[in-house]
C-alpha cells in the first residue's frame, strides 16, 4: 500500500498488488505474476460513513470468468486497511460489457442494452464465494464511449467521418478559427466557457479549484495534460481539457460559448485534439462519454450525435460495482441513491 492524500476535500490512497497470471488470465500456467495498482478516494455519505470509489480501476482485466473471484479477493484484501465506516467498495470498471457478444445486437448492428440488474449480478458473481459483488445503481463515470483508432493516417480518420462532420471541420478552417494550446495558466478562459456551458444547460457547477486540480494532481506526473482553445482573432468560443496516458489520448471536460457558434469552434477542436494525440504517438483517442445508444430520449443523446459523427467505434464497459462491507447501511444508502438524478445511470 502506497500512503495517500488529500484532494479537494477527498481523501485518496494508492494501493500496490501482485496476482499470478495463471489466476485471472484463462488458458495461462506457470508462476508469472502481475503487478498492478489502484487509487482510491473517501466519498463520505454521512458523518462517519463512506465509500471507497476507485476510478476506472483495477487497472487489469482478467478474463471473463474470472473476473468477479477477482473482485471479490481484492475486496476482502482491502477491507483490513480501510476504517470501520467503510460501507462500500465502489469499482467503476472500464472493462468491456459481457453483453456485447454478436447476439446483443440487433439485425441493423443497433445495441440492444444490458439485461436486468439481477442477471448481470448473477453472472459477474458466477465463481466466487459470497456472491456480494452489486451492480450500483448509478454509474460515477460514463460506461459508454466512442474510441477513434489513431494508426491509421489523417486521410483515412477524416474519410471515416459523417460528411457533415467533414464539412463542419472543414468549414470552420476557412472561417480562421485557430486553436491555441496551453496549460493552468489558460484556466480563467476555460472556466469562463465553463460557466456558460454549465449555465445554458442547467448543469453542476464546480469550482475553479476541481479543474486545477486536473494539472496539480500526483496523477498529472504520469499523465500529458493540455488546454486547448479554438479562437477567432481575440475571441474563445470553444474549450477542452485532453489528457494524455501512454497510447490513449481523452477528450476530458468541454465547453463552449454561445456566440460565432456557426464558425464550428468545437469541430475544429477535435480535429486540433485527434491531430496533436496522432502526432504523440497515441494509438486510440477517447471521446469519453455518449448514450448508449442513439435513443432521442437520452439526456446524452446530444453528445452521442456531435461524437458519433467523428466516426469511430462504441465501446461498451462494465460500469460501477459495488462490494458492501456494512450491508445494512450500503441497503439504505443504495435505495437513497436511486432518487439521485445522473447521467450516467
Amino acid at each position: 500500500m502506497v500512503a495517500g492524500q488529500t484532494i479537494l476535500g477527498l481523501n485518496s490512497r494508492a494501493f500496490e498488488f501482485s496476482v499470478r497470471n495463471s489466476d485471472i488470465y484463462t488458458g495461462v500456467g506457470g508462476y508469472a505474476r502481475t503487478q498492478a495498482d489502484l487509487v482510491m478516494f473517501q466519498q463520505f455519505i454521512g458523518r462517519d460513513r463512506y465509500n471507497a470509489y476507485v476510478p476506472y480501476g483495477p487497472e487489469i482485466e482478467p478474463s471473463e470468468e474470472n473476473q468477479g473471484r477477482f473482485l471479490e479477493e481484492l475486496s476482502e484484501c482491502l477491507r483490513s486497511y480501510l476504517d470501520p465506516g467503510c460501507v462500500a467498495i465502489r469499482y467503476d470498471l472500464n472493462w468491456m460489457s459481457r453483453w456485447c457478444k454478436a447476439e446483443d445486437f440487433d439485425e441493423s448492428g443497433r445495441w440492444r442494452g444490458l439485461p436486468k440488474k439481477e442477471f448481470q449480478e448473477i453472472n459477474l458473481n458466477f465463481g466466487t464465494a459470497e456472491h456480494n459483488l452489486r451492480k450500483s445503481n448509478m454509474n460515477v463515470l460514463p460506461a459508454d464511449t466512442i474510441v477513434l483508432d489513431l494508426t491509421r493516417s489523417e486521410e483515412r480518420i477524416l474519410a471515416s467521418m459523417k460528411p457533415k462532420t467533414r464539412y463542419n471541420i472543414r468549414l470552420s478552417q476557412k472561417k480562421a478559427i485557430e486553436v491555441r494550446a496551453g496549460g493552468a495558466d489558460a484556466l480563467d478562459v476555460w472556466y469562463a466557457l465553463y460557466l456558460e456551458t454549465a449555465r445554458r444547460n442547467g448543469l453542476h457547477i464546480n469550482d475553479i479549484r476541481y479543474f486545477r486540480s486536473v494539472f496539480s494532481s500526483v496523477l498529472s506526473n504520469e499523465v500529458g495534460v493540455r488546454l486547448l482553445t479554438a479562437w477567432h482573432q481575440n475571441e474563445p468560443l470553444a474549450a477542452m481539457f485532453l489528457v494524455r496516458s501512454e497510447h490513449r489520448a481523452t477528450y476530458l471536460y468541454g465547453a463552449s460559448s454561445s456566440k460565432m457558434r456557426h464558425l464550428m469552434p468545437t469541430y475544429a477542436l477535435q480535429w486540433a485534439a485527434i491531430c496533436r494525440a496522432k502526432a504523440a504517438g497515441c494509438l486510440e483517442y477517447d471521446m469519453f462519454g455518449v448514450a448508449p445508444s442513439p435513443d432521442p430520449t437520452h439526456p446524452m443523446y446530444g453528445l452521442w450525435k456531435f461524437k458519433h459523427g467523428f466516426g469511430g467505434d462504441v465501446f461498451h464497459q462494465l460500469g460501477c460495482w459495488d462490494y458492501p462491507l456494512l450491508e445494512a447501511d450500503y441497503n439504505s444508502w443504495s435505495l437513497f441513491e436511486t432518487t439521485i438524478k445522473g447521467y450516467y445511470a
